[in-house]
């Protein structure tokens, strides 16, 4: 499961109910991997879904992940700060990594 913090989650309903979407969900995509090979994770609103999608809600925000995504994510948190650098979004996977099961499932050939 993925933990949404109550800062996480009062920011992201202020964003979702300035754009007019407050029943919209968020989709955590990869950005890339760090030069230790772990997957980057970035939040955006998710305007389609497909039927491969894994869907959850924590803390009233509903959120979206391709299976591909999932696959390598299944445990994690997103928080957010506000400092003197900015305000930001902290997504972390508690299970980094990526798929190890290529040979058995065909999820990532359906993206």
């Amino acid at each position: 499961m993925i933990e949404i913090t109550n800062r996480a989650a009062k920011e992201l309903k202020a964003l979702l109910e300035s754009e007019g979407k407050s029943d919209a969900s968020i989709r955590i995509y990869t950005t890339g991997t760090s030069p230790s090979g772990d997957a980057q994770y970035g939040l955006a609103l998710a305007d389609d879904t497909d039927e491969f999608d894994v869907t959850m809600e924590n803390n009233g925000i509903k959120l979206v992940m391709a299976a591909k995504v999932a696959i390598g994510f299944s445990d994690g948190s997103i928080d957010f700060v506000a400092d003197d650098n900015g305000k930001n979004f902290i997504i972390q996977n508690a299970e980094s990594g990526s798929c190890s099961n290529c040979e058995e499932c065909n999820i990532c050939e359906a993206e």
